[in-house]
């Protein structure tokens, strides 16, 4: 991934390249996986408090700003 991520503080865009934008995809998919599913493999609530850093953790909120970013990023041509 070095060097397929651009960020500056002159621009308000961030662009990674196609293959990196899938990985990211599919591993925000399978946080919101993570965080909706009950079960042994469910992100347990100390992780999504350290996920949210210093905000009150909201699961579902998380878990719908994973599946719409991943979802926006698979649908980029």
């Amino acid at each position: 991934m070095p060097g397929s991520l651009t960020i500056s503080h002159h621009e308000s865009a961030a662009t990674l390249d196609r293959a990196d934008a899938a990985r990211l995809a599919t591993v925000l998919a399978d946080l919101a996986y993570l965080l909706e599913t009950p079960g042994e493999h469910r992100i347990s609530d100390d992780q999504l408090a350290t996920l949210c850093e210093d905000r009150t953790p909201d699961r579902a909120e998380l878990s719908h700003w994973a599946r719409t970013l991943s979802s926006h990023l698979k649908e980029r041509p």
